[in-house]
Parts: structure tokens; C-alpha cells; sequence
């Protein structure tokens, strides 16, 4: 299913009824005064965090949101009926901005809202009021009164929505450098795997079980390549999934099965990191020293620790699932 983690919607919420001109004519009542009803109101469109939503793909392929304009008035004090809101449930972490009418108008810095817990609610697009009817003209001076108003119309923009995965640690590192089949060792996420890079296209989280029932999230954040703070590789599309999470996780190629050193790796991501939210750097972190069952991986370690003494780092092979344990133990820290 495709991914969809930024978009740009049009959203219109209902405008209202207008109000009704009538008078009471009924059999022996020969004046009877005016009776007209008021409009209803218009629909509210509304956003909704939905912790079982992932992805904004509904609005892209429904990116013009309507809300239904309310009843207009009748005779006999008749009020027409209000339309009911327009919910549009999007993923918990769904940050809001208001956006110009063309694609190369800019955003917004500041977000309108920013639904992070399940069940929060933001009125996107407020709906119009309902008109009011010839009852309320009358007056001592004015007792058959024509006057009556139209509905107000509902508020309308554009807007941009942006989501931010919301995870508890986040897995980051090179391409191939094992995220993927850690996620898939330590929870029940089936990530997509495979020896080539960019295997992974978009966030994966998984859900892995704690002792005494608790639970923690865990994100697989798409490789990240030097230059990525440029937009380089996948770049600024996966970026901003790592500014929710509490911890982060630095997963290495301990071997440097693919060429690389796992110190340039390690210094290449957090300089990557540091260029894009200088935030991102201070977070809780520890290094994942994966592929430990290949024989380069010991020594690469040591040299490692050596040169970072401060950083805590575990050893692990997610490929044969060994040192789990204490990796899981880390992160419940």
C-alpha cells in the first residue's frame, strides 16, 4: 500500500441555510404575523488522531474535503437542520499548517495544531451560521416584516499536513545496515528485507512486549546517507520522523560487511542529525553494534569503544537473534 507522510489539502467546511420570509395564514387568524424559520448551521470539518491510521493516504486520494451546508428555514417557525461535522481521522503525530493557494506557495513556520495523543481533535474549518428568519424583524413598528438573512458561509483554505511518526526509540543508521531485521527480531513487525540499499521505502514501527505488561514503540526510520540534511537520498521525507522519538538508537554495520567504518558511520549520522534539528543530537542515544557474528565485528567493536567511551554500545546479530536481551533491557532503561 502506498505511503503517504505529507499533503496538501482544500478544505471547505458547509456554509449555512438561509433564513426564512413567511407569514401564518391559516382559517380565522386574519393576521397572523410573520413565522419564518432560521437556517441550520453549516458542517464543521474536523481532524481526528487516530492511533489506528498510519499514513495520510486517505486524503490523497480525497484531497478536497466538503462539509455539508446546513437546512435552509420554513413557515411555521420551521428551523432548517444543522449539518453534522465532517471527521477526517488522520495518524497521532499529524502536525497542521496552513498553506498558500499554489503548490510553490510557502508554509507557514508555525503549525495551526499538532494532534499527538488518540482521540484529539482540531477544528480545521469552521462552518457557517445559519441565516435568520423574518420572526426576528418584527416590532411594534414593523409588524409584517420581509427582512430576512442568508446563511454565512463556512470557513475554506488550504492546508498542509505533515506526519511525524510518534515512536519511543527510533532505529537509525545506514542503508543495509540491519534495521529492518533487528525491528523484525524484536517485535512482530514484518518489515520488508533484502541485500540491496533503500530496501526500505517508509517507517516501519513495532511493538515490542516489556515484562509486567508494558510495551514500548519502535520506529525503523529509512536509511539515512551523508548529505541527507540536504534532502540528499531520502533525506528531509524521513527526517522528520525522528524528532518525536525519546531515544535513539544508532544501529552499525560492526563488521563493515559493506565497506564502510563503523566510526565514519557512526560520526557521518550524528553530524547528519545535528545539520537537520541540533535537537536531535541531545536525545538519550546508544550504539547497536549489529552483525557481531562475523569475525571483523570484534575487533571493530573495541577500536570503537575505544575511540567513543562515553557511548553505550551492545552487541547484537539481529540475522541470528542473539543479544536481544539485554538491547531490549537498554531501551526499557
Amino acid at each position: 500500500m502506498r505511503f503517504v507522510d505529507q499533503i496538501r489539502i482544500h478544505a471547505k467546511a458547509g456554509d449555512g441555510g438561509n433564513g426564512c420570509c413567511s407569514f401564518r395564514r391559516e382559517k380565522y387568524i386574519p393576521h397572523g404575523g410573520p413565522d419564518g424559520g432560521d437556517g441550520g448551521g453549516g458542517g464543521d470539518i474536523i481532524l481526528q488522531a487516530d492511533h489506528d491510521t498510519d499514513n495520510l493516504v486517505a486524503l490523497f486520494f480525497e484531497p478536497l474535503v466538503r462539509s455539508a451546508r446546513g437546512g435552509h428555514g420554513k413557515g411555521k417557525n420551521k428551523h432548517g437542520r444543522s449539518a453534522g461535522p465532517t471527521i477526517v481521522r488522520v495518524p497521532a503525530g499529524t502536525v497542521v499548517h496552513r498553506a498558500g493557494r499554489e503548490h510553490g506557495d510557502p508554509v507557514e513556520e508555525e503549525p495551526i495544531a499538532d494532534l499527538t495523543e488518540h482521540g484529539q481533535r482540531f477544528i480545521l474549518c469552521k462552518g457557517g451560521d445559519g441565516g435568520k428568519g423574518n420572526t426576528h424583524f418584527k416590532s411594534s413598528t414593523n409588524r409584517v416584516p420581509r427582512q430576512h438573512t442568508k446563511g454565512f458561509p463556512g470557513e475554506e483554505g488550504w492546508f498542509s499536513l505533515e506526519l511525524r511518526t510518534i515512536a519511543d526509540v527510533g532505529l537509525v543508521g545506514y542503508p543495509n545496515a540491519g534495521k529492518s531485521t533487528l525491528l523484525g527480531a524484536i517485535s512482530a513487525a514484518h518489515p520488508k528485507t533484502a541485500p540491496y540499499p533503500f530496501t526500505t521505502l517508509h517507517p516501519v514501527i513495532g511493538v515490542v512486549d516489556l515484562p509486567e505488561y508494558n510495551r514500548l514503540t519502535v520506529a525503523d526510520i529509512p536509511g539515512i546517507i551523508e548529505g541527507a540534511h540536504d534532502n540528499k537520498g531520502l533525506g528531509h521525507e524521513f527526517l522528520r520522523h525522528i524528532v518525536r522519538c525519546k531515544m535513539l538508537l544508532f544501529v552499525l554495520d560492526m563488521a563493515g560487511s559493506e565497506g564502510r567504518s563503523p566510526i565514519a558511520d557512526y560520526q557521518s549520522l550524528r553530524k547528519e542529525l545535528r545539520l537537520y534539528d541540533p535537537t536531535l543530537v541531545k536525545k538519550p542515544s546508544a550504539v547497536v553494534a549489529n552483525k557481531s557474528d562475523l569475525p571483523a565485528a570484534a575487533s571493530h567493536a573495541d577500536a570503537f569503544r575505544k575511540k567513543f567511551p562515553k557511548m553505550p554500545v551492545v552487541e547484537i546479530s539481529a540475522l541470528e537473534k542473539s543479544g536481544l536481551g539485554p538491547l531490549i533491557e537498554k531501551m526499557q532503561q
